[in-house]
């Protein structure tokens, strides 16, 4: 218990830390934060407060898919948010005046340390964060695949956060491609019950079974 509440809570103060990774290099954010961004930008409020706040309307949809949060699931909604906000309170835009290389090298970065950070609180069992309960539980009710469904969720959030004023560029794309990927690759150094479906795609035994 004690190992997997450790890895729960580095993975997502690594996950707030990525997420400043990637706003630092200024190239996209990943789909999420991009709708984080434009309603922060639009109404005053900090990236992190933002992410926060989105966390618990996501979960008022949990209620009629009849998802189950767990702590895991609680302290996602509370801690990136709040872990964000201190790093980029205490570095700012400390990087920002780096070169085009620094922001590709900042941006890569943020990926990879977002995919070891969600595969470590996935990994970790309990329970999804509240935007992958969403995808898994409107998969499970509507019987179409995980893939679709967070497609069409991501496809969305990012559209509306573009048009806030979000950043959407070459890092979202690349976040957006290479994410699936990478937590499939590292899964297995978090999660015991790490498994393959039929389709080839890699799913944990936690999230699959909330879902």
């Amino acid at each position: 218990m004690t190992r997997r509440l450790l890895q729960l809570y580095l993975g997502l103060i690594a996950y707030g830390v990525s997420m400043w990774l990637m706003l630092e290099s200024d190239l996209g954010l990943m789909p999420w934060d991009v709708l984080h961004q434009g309603v922060a930008l639009q109404g005053g409020w900090s990236m992190g407060r933002v992410a926060i706040a989105t966390s618990f309307v996501v979960l008022l949809a949990w209620i009629p898919i009849r998802q189950k949060p767990g702590i895991g699931t609680i302290s996602n909604a509370v801690v990136i948010g709040v872990v964000f906000d201190l790093v980029n309170g205490w570095f700012g835009d400390a990087l920002g005046d780096v070169g085009m290389t620094g922001r590709v090298a900042l941006l890569i970065a943020g990926i990879v340390l977002n995919a070891v950070a969600t595969a470590a609180y996935i990994g970790a069992h309990f329970g999804p964060g509240p935007r992958d309960g969403l995808m898994t539980g409107l998969a499970r009710r509507s019987g179409w695949s995980v893939r679709l469904v967070r497609t069409l969720i991501e496809g969305s959030v990012l559209l509306a956060g573009y048009l806030l004023g979000g950043t959407f560029g070459l890092g979202t794309v690349a976040y957006a491609l290479a994410i699936g990927p990478l937590i499939q690759a590292v899964l297995p150094v978090f999660d015991r019950d790490y498994r393959k479906t039929a389709t080839g795609e890699a799913i944990p035994a936690s999230v699959s079974e909330s879902g």
